[in-house]
């Protein structure tokens, strides 16, 4: 965990830390993503097609969209 401070301009240094994690470089987009009360720093995807590639594998388990289909009929 950093530590920041928000400036009379309403900005802030990302901290070393943070920006090594990232691997963000001068001149990178971050996403900022507020979710109530929290707000959470992303580093915008190069590619948003690779950014989501895989992720329907990932959310279901082997043959669940199968068994889903057969319910419907």
């Amino acid at each position: 965990m950093a530590k920041t401070t928000l400036s009379s301009k309403n900005q802030i240094v990302v901290p070393r830390e943070a920006r090594e994690a990232l691997g963000a470089k001068p001149g990178d987009t971050l996403l900022v993503v507020v979710r109530g009360e929290r707000v959470i720093v992303l580093q915008k995807p190069r590619s948003p097609h690779s950014a989501i590639r895989g992720l329907a594998r990932k959310a279901y388990p082997k043959g669940h969209i199968q068994k889903e289909r057969a319910s419907w009929e």
